[in-house]
């Protein structure tokens, strides 16, 4: 489904924040990409998505296919039309519309079957149907990610990127989330997950990759890495060598992609 090898991106023409990232997403797949904040993890996403020239980034190096199409030169909303979707950090509703016109505009892409396609929106989460001519900033932050999961949904995706979808979420409604993405793996979508909770990552991803200062330093099945010591140690909590990061744990300097 998507492609990514060898990518650099660089800021303002002169920060580097990605250096030489791989990785791929398989088919009806859902893949956890993991890191410490100012990993490069959003930009990553914004590169797949064609949102750098809005930040001021550019690719500097590499692909990015979905299939066997490139999507580096294709502007945001011809990348959505090819069925690449994101649901972004912060959830970024529109606060000042109901939540029925919040997923009319996800819809937008559509153009047909919108009004099954929102019936059944309103089927699987009666609240938002129960709130759909409320004002979407009156929500709750978790009714508020559903939102933006449901308009991103309308859009009709094969490759959906979530960026934090747990953030800033009670730990009930972190749980309603986890539910959603597993009802959207059941569709068969593909799914590029960005997340702080690891724990949450990798009970819904079959495989994931960490980053560190725009390089892939460890990848794996989940149930890999959910038995590695390192990873358990830096980013489950669990051990005690007082390592700041993996830069700093002997076995895992060994294991630096870029070295070899």
């Amino acid at each position: 489904m998507l492609q990514v090898a060898n990518l650099e991106v660089v800021y303002n023409r002169v920060a580097k924040v990605l250096g030489g990232v791989s990785l791929n997403v398989g088919d009806a797949e859902t893949v956890a990409l993991l890191g410490p904040n100012g990993a490069g993890k959003s930009t990553l996403l914004r590169a797949v998505t064609g949102l750098l020239p809005i930040h001021d980034g550019a690719v500097t190096k590499g692909i990015i296919n979905l299939g066997d199409r490139s999507l580096l030169k294709m502007a945001p909303e011809a990348i959505v039309r090819q069925g690449v979707v994101q649901v972004m950090e912060g959830r970024r509703i529109f606060v000042d519309l109901s939540v029925e016109e919040n997923l009319l505009a996800g819809a937008h892409s559509r153009r047909e079957n919108v009004g099954p396609a929102i019936a059944e929106i309103y089927r699987q989460f009666p609240r938002l149907g129960e709130r759909r001519r409320q004002l979407a900033g009156y929500l709750s932050g978790g009714e508020q990610q559903m939102l933006a999961i449901s308009r991103a949904l309308l859009a009709s995706p094969r490759l959906l990127l979530l960026d934090e979808p747990s953030l800033g979420l009670s730990p009930l409604m972190t749980r309603e989330v986890g539910k959603l993405i597993r009802q959207i793996q059941k569709r068969g979508i593909s799914i590029l997950l960005v997340e702080q909770n690891a724990a949450l990552a990798l009970s819904l991803a079959q495989r994931a990759y960490v980053l560190e200062s725009g390089k892939v330093v460890l990848d794996g099945d989940s149930a890999a890495l959910m038995e590695d010591p390192d990873f358990k140690e830096f980013y489950l909590g669990q051990g005690g060598s007082g390592a700041r990061n993996f830069r700093d744990v002997k076995h895992y300097r060994r294991r630096r992609r870029w070295l070899s």
